[in-house]
């Protein structure tokens, strides 16, 4: 049987992206597309876990199997939250957001709360999680907040980046070794507002903009960073790539996934899942596959025979 490294002992769910249904896109026109980007995919995977796209479904009962299958939950970043999901109205036609993703994200929220699945947000993702739990979003920090800082700068992307101050008690300061600042990307122009009840604040952009969360109800872990810790990786630097001193975004992860091993009914529930793969695996390899005849793996890269 091919393969290149042991399966992954953990599953985490991760919330899609929309491509909502569009006439005049040359591919799949009039098609909605759920996907998940690439690098969200690896930062899960070198952390431990088995990165899995959580797609939206009209079933509730299959939606709740789905998040019974995995250990935690990733809320992606991607559109802005609509407005109208925190009572009010979009300020400009081109901030009115996805309803329809917040719907979906909420249904997986509760899901996984209701489970007690850790929970992890990211841009968007922290923002979902302040207007599921009662709070609200400045629509537009830019024409909001005065003085604030360039959250979002569409040409340089995620090359723009702030300090930030961190609660170095908080699990963002702990997962950094306790630190008490960092420097991140910055890629969003909607921010939190009115902070949720059940949410305390545990980063801050120079301007005051919240940058981290976590909740204040010990019995169900989630937290959320405002920054992509994915699209900032060790392996950049390793690579040749510069250097900038910004904030390692594993670091991110491999907390994260560690939190999740730390779930009793979800750790058992996955090692008797994981001793069925073992047993798949043993009785795949006494029968060789097709795929085993062309390629090999050699130092855990896959060539072609």
């Amino acid at each position: 049987m091919l393969g290149c490294a042991p399966m992954a002992a953990l599953r985490i769910g991760i919330s899609a992206n929309f491509f909502h249904a569009d006439p005049e896109r040359a591919v799949f026109r009039h098609k909605t597309l759920q996907y998940v980007e690439e690098r969200m995919t690896l930062a899960v995977l070198r952390a431990g876990g088995l990165p899995v796209m959580l797609p939206a479904l009209d079933d509730a009962a299959a939606s709740g199997t789905l998040v019974d299958m995995v250990d935690g939950l990733v809320l992606a970043g991607g559109a802005d939250v609509s407005p109208r999901s925190y009572g009010e109205e979009p300020l400009r036609e081109s901030w009115r957001g996805d309803a329809i993703r917040d719907a979906y994200e909420r249904r997986l929220l509760q899901l996984a709360t209701d489970r007690g699945v850790p929970v992890l947000g990211i841009c968007r993702g922290i923002q979902l999680l302040n207007v599921a739990m009662g709070g609200t979003l400045w629509q537009d920090i830019t024409t909001q907040v005065e003085g604030s800082l360039v959250h979002r700068d569409w040409d340089r992307y995620d090359e723009n980046g702030h300090d930030i101050r961190v609660d170095a008690d908080s699990w963002v300061g702990r997962a950094y070794g306790g630190r008490a600042a960092l420097t991140v990307n910055s890629v969003h122009h909607q921010g939190i507002a009115t902070l949720a009840p059940g949410l305390r604040a545990t980063a801050w952009a120079p301007d005051g903009i919240i940058e981290a969360v976590e909740s204040i109800d010990p019995a169900h872990f989630v937290a959320a960073v405002q920054w992509h810790p994915e699209w900032l990786e060790a392996e950049r630097v390793a690579a040749g790539g510069p250097d900038d001193g910004r904030a390692d975004g594993h670091a991110i992860f491999a907390a994260f996934a560690q939190q999740c091993t730390q779930v009793p009914g979800l750790r058992r529930a996955r090692e008797r899942t994981s001793q069925d793969h073992g047993e798949a695996r043993r009785s795949a390899a006494a029968s060789p596959s097709d795929l085993d005849s062309l390629y090999r793996c050699d130092d855990g890269v896959v060539r072609r025979r």
